[in-house]
């Protein structure tokens, strides 16, 4: 299991910590890096380390990645440089930002020029979780940006906000679940 942060990391009360601790007392291979520099993020030094992270992840059993914000900005951006015996079972992208929202620290990671083909060349299955509502995808959405565009199944969870938080998505089970197979989507 890999799971990448976003802009300005995970703190203790986020999911993808919550996530990393449950998935690490069964005793799972879980790996949750400090991507570098995360308050002023450079796409070059993150793509080497999501690499890197990549080229680590072990081979015994099904490679899944779980990426929130920022990070699935990168997963995008890297997709078509992912190589074949690194490439993901499973991606699970919650909230990316859309472009244009103004932020000075994320506009290098844009644009992405991500393509379906590419996309789906880095994982067997990609799934975009998303709401309606995020900041930090305004007016479009990201249902609307990224998953019609790239193909992806996608899972609106409405009012989520940012799906971080700040909008109750500290401890969650659904995505526990959907990390374990035990679970398509994370809308019940």
């Amino acid at each position: 299991m890999l799971i990448l942060h976003g802009w300005q990391g995970s703190g203790p009360e986020h999911w993808q910590t919550w996530l990393a601790g449950r998935l690490a007392a069964r005793g799972l291979d879980v790996r949750y890096p400090e991507l570098p520099d995360c308050d002023t993020p450079c796409p070059d030094r993150w793509g080497i380390a999501l690499h890197e992270e990549l080229a680590a992840l072990g081979h015994d059993g099904e490679r899944v990645v779980v990426c929130h914000s920022l990070g699935c900005v990168l997963w995008l951006r890297e997709a078509r440089r992912v190589r074949p015996e690194h490439r993901a079972d499973r991606v699970l992208l919650v909230a990316p930002p859309c472009p244009g929202e103004h932020v000075a620290e994320l506009a290098g990671f844009f644009p992405t020029d991500a393509r379906p083909d590419e996309v789906r060349g880095a994982a067997d299955r990609t799934r975009l979780v998303c709401a309606e509502n995020d900041p930090y995808c305004p007016g479009v959405g990201a249902a609307e940006h990224w998953g019609a565009p790239l193909e992806l199944p996608v899972d609106l969870l409405r009012g989520g906000g940012h799906l971080n938080p700040d909008a109750g998505y500290g401890p969650w089970p659904a995505i526990e679940k959907w990390v374990l197979g035990e679970r398509e989507g994370l809308i019940a």
